[in-house]
C-alpha cells in the first residue's frame, strides 16, 4: 500500500504561514533540500491544494534553466516534471494533462482509491488546507514536520480544531545549522 507523506514548515507556535500570508521566515538549507530530495525519490506522486500547485507550477518547471539554478533546483525541477501530480480544487479546470489530474469531490475516497494502487509514497508539500482536511480523515501516514525557530503569533494554524486525536510515534528528529527542527512522526 502507498503512504501518503505531508512536508510541513511550521513555526514553533504552528503556523503555516505569516498573518499575510507570507513564508519568508521559513529557513531554507541544503540540509532541508537533501531531506526533501530523499523523499522526491520515494515518490511518483505529488499531491497538492490548488494554491500550493499554482506557486510549484510557478517556479519549477523553468527552474533549472536559470542561470543561478542550484543544484537543488535542478534536481527537483526534474523530479517535478516526470512526476505523476493530483490537484485538489473544486475551481480549476480539468487538465488535457496526463500527468495531472484534478479532483474536486469526494476527495477521501480519491486518496483511499490512489493509496491502493500500486506505487511509491504519494508526496504533499506544503497544502495546509489540504493537509488539515485529510488529516481530519486521518489519510496522512507520515508527517515530515520542519519546525522553523520564531514565533509568529498569527497565521494559519496547522493544528487545533481536530474533532479526533491522531495517535503519531516518532521515526526521526534531526535539528539543523539553521535552527529548523525536523520531526518525522508516522501513525501510530
Amino acid at each position: 500500500m502507498r503512504r501518503l507523506v505531508s512536508f510541513m514548515h511550521l513555526s514553533l507556535d504552528g503556523r503555516t504561514n505569516s498573518a499575510t500570508g507570507g513564508l519568508e521566515w521559513i529557513n531554507i538549507s541544503d540540509e532541508m533540500f537533501e531531506c526533501s530530495e530523499r523523499q522526491s525519490a520515494r515518490s511518483d506522486l505529488a499531491l497538492y491544494g490548488h494554491g500550493t500547485y499554482q506557486i510549484m507550477e510557478a517556479y519549477w518547471p523553468t527552474a533549472a534553466d536559470k542561470p543561478d539554478a542550484s543544484s537543488h533546483d535542478i534536481a527537483h525541477a526534474g523530479w517535478y516534471s516526470k512526476v505523476d501530480k493530483v490537484i485538489i480544487s473544486t475551481t480549476m479546470p480539468e487538465s488535457d494533462d496526463p500527468k495531472k489530474t484534478v479532483v474536486g469531490t469526494d476527495i477521501p475516497g480519491y486518496i483511499n482509491k490512489i493509496k491502493q494502487m500500486p506505487g511509491l509514497d504519494i508526496v504533499m508539500f506544503g497544502s495546509p488546507t489540504l493537509t488539515r482536511s485529510l488529516m481530519e480523515d486521518n489519510l496522512i501516514d507520515d508527517y515530515w514536520l520542519f519546525y522553523n525557530p520564531i514565533i509568529l503569533g498569527t497565521g494559519v494554524p496547522l493544528f487545533g480544531g481536530l474533532k479526533d486525536p491522531i495517535h503519531l510515534q516518532l521515526a526521526e528528529s534531526n535539528t539543523f545549522k539553521s535552527g529548523v527542527v525536523c520531526s518525522h512522526y508516522v501513525k501510530a
